[in-house]
């Protein structure tokens, strides 16, 4: 479902990114294979400096789909970033996706919450986000990054997925897989 970005992989996930769906809610916009190989390339140095953690999704067979990142890590935060190419869009891997990147966040790397910006616009992203159990409004409980996150143009809703909500869930949920499973 997950793996670690590869260089390899930039020109499948290129062609998934320029698809007029996905590209407009795409953070790094490139025009040219050559140009996301370079953006990788500089994800994958930001990731060794612990500004970034990125990671490809990946279909059933292992092919790349999309990807799924924490931007601009700052004091155990970030901002989550999720594409997946259209072919694959309503197949559940989004949700898996960001279940096994929540779960390696938290559990394995120093990280305790994860924003999410979505563009007021964008319908289809606020869905999948209010789907999961742990994704709370954040708009009121962080005001200051709330307002800062609109000061441009492009106005966003923020939403927050805490560590110890995202524990309290993912502990529920497999609990209650054991009792099915009995």
């Amino acid at each position: 479902m997950l793996k670690c970005r590869d260089l390899s992989e930039t020109n499948e996930l290129y062609q998934l990114m320029i698809h007029p769906t996905v590209f407009p809610y795409v953070r790094h916009k490139t025009n040219s294979p050559e140009e996301y190989l370079f953006i990788t390339k500089q994800l994958l140095e930001e990731e060794q400096l612990g500004k970034t953690i990125s990671r490809t999704i990946t279909d059933d067979w292992g092919q790349p789909i999309g990807t799924i990142t924490l931007y601009d890590i700052q004091d155990g935060a970030g901002f989550l970033g999720t594409w997946i190419g259209v072919p694959f869009q309503g197949k559940g891997y989004n949700q898996a996706a960001k279940y096994d990147f929540l779960k390696e966040l938290f559990f394995e790397k120093d990280i305790h919450t994860v924003f999410l910006r979505i563009r007021k616009e964008n319908e289809k992203s606020k869905r999948a986000a209010l789907k999961l159990p742990y994704v709370i409004d954040a708009t009121e409980t962080n005001p200051a990054l709330y307002e800062e996150i609109n000061a441009g143009e492009t106005k966003f809703d923020l939403f927050k997925i805490p560590r110890d909500l995202f524990y309290i869930v993912s502990a529920n949920d497999q609990s209650n897989e054991e009792e099915q499973a009995m």
